[in-house]
């Protein structure tokens, strides 16, 4: 058996000048550069030629989650500076119900500053809508390095107004900037419709609308899944090994039809980002495991793939989920997912990807990898040579693999 878990984080790192990270996106979305790897052969285009390269009769999967203003500062009177950074709800729990409360909501959260917050309540006064609103926040648990923090409101709007009003547009790290007005544009893609990450899907920023009409013209599905995108997200390994490190969660959701979608289009799969990778190639573990499904909270492990017989039938699988959904009376499938995807993982859907370049010794560079094999080194190189910008507004990949029939 592949031994998964003593693959060296060393051998996946690589030299990434800063001049190669793109502080800012190009101009216009489609003019961005496009490495396309087939089957060992690599070219360059740019990315509003994206459409000839995909075969006829694709299915393509795009993950239609929304940048939340996750980030909010409150001042104190001392002037001291408190941010919370929002990751998760908690109480309620489902994203969208979380959104819509309008007094109270609580949220597991990153805390800076936490040495000066001393006493129980922060407060931030707020307009909307004309109403003068008091924003209020309390430290309540400890969660696993995070707080769960408790907000509270009046005036009677939607969490999801009070956030969008409150927070700022959490822009990646590495970009070593604020945030500015443009980002509020360039990093949501266009097809974004649910609130809850707080990072964009980046490899869906390239997309334009005519791009996309040019998808349909040419006979090539759509199907929206969402993946809630977290912080985790840009944790870096800290491990040697694969084994030391452990994999964020992320949520899912993925409706009755874009399943029916899937099993339709097997083996002519095009993911589009690293988190439709992750959200697809685990609502098939999902569907292999009749106790996961019977659990009241479905949850794919960081290796239950690496656990399960891999040459199951993927229709199965599929087939499976579709059952229970029926069972169920439901449209759509809600699980979490912390699935590491490794080199010598076996691919169960995904054909062809569309990605960005990834940070040195990332797990999505370890995902890269595990779908190209030893070429990441080679696209990697080409890329660096070629002057292609790196990382989340950087230029853009695609990698497709010969279609099954």
């Amino acid at each position: 058996m592949y031994d998964y878990k003593n693959i060296k984080i060393r051998d996946f790192n690589y030299d990434l000048p800063e001049e190669k990270i793109a502080k800012y996106p190009v101009i216009n979305r489609g003019d961005s550069n496009l490495l396309i790897w087939r089957n060992g052969v690599i070219e360059k285009n740019s990315f509003r030629n994206i459409v000839q390269y995909l075969p006829d009769n694709a299915l393509t999967v795009f993950n239609n989650t929304r940048v939340i203003h996750a980030r909010i500062y409150f001042r104190k009177k001392s002037g001291a500076t408190i941010e919370i950074f929002c990751l998760e709800p908690v109480q309620p729990s489902d994203h969208q119900l979380a959104f819509l409360e309008r007094e109270k909501t609580t949220w597991k959260c990153m805390t800076g500053n936490l040495k000066k917050w001393k006493t129980d309540l922060l407060e931030k006064k707020l307009l909307i809508n004309g109403k003068n609103i008091t924003l209020k926040a309390r430290k309540a648990e400890i969660f696993e390095n995070t707080r769960i923090i408790e907000f509270s409101w009046d005036g009677g709007c939607t969490f999801a107004e009070i956030i969008d009003n409150a927070g700022v547009l959490p822009i990646p790290p590495y970009l070593k900037r604020d945030t500015e007005p443009s980002d509020e544009d360039n990093y949501q893609t266009v097809y974004a419709k649910l609130d809850g990450s707080v990072a964009a899907p980046t490899a869906g920023l390239h997309f334009t609308d005519s791009i996309l009409d040019q998808l349909s013209k040419k006979n090539i599905q759509a199907a929206e899944i969402t993946l809630h995108v977290g912080a985790g997200t840009f944790q870096p390994v800290r491990s040697n090994t694969v084994e030391g490190h452990t994999m964020h969660t992320e949520k899912v959701i993925i409706s009755k039809k874009v399943i029916e979608q899937l099993i339709a289009n097997h083996g002519r799969i095009i993911a589009v980002g690293t988190t439709s990778v992750r959200s697809i190639e685990s609502l098939c573990w999902l569907g292999l495991h009749d106790q996961l499904l019977k659990e009241k909270s479905h949850h794919v492990s960081q290796w239950e793939p690496y656990q399960m017989n891999s040459h199951a039938n993927v229709r199965k699988s599929l087939g499976n989920i579709l059952n229970y959904l029926v069972k169920t009376g439901r449209d759509e499938i809600n699980f979490s997912t912390d699935i590491i995807i490794v080199p010598g993982y076996d691919f169960r859907l995904t054909r062809g990807m569309i990605t960005n370049f990834h940070l040195p010794g990332s797990t999505l560079l370890l995902l890269v990898s595990a779908f190209l094999g030893n070429d990441w080194k080679k696209v990697y190189d080409f890329a660096l040579a070629e002057g292609f910008r790196f990382l989340s507004y950087g230029d853009s990949n695609l990698y497709l693999k010969e279609f099954k029939p």
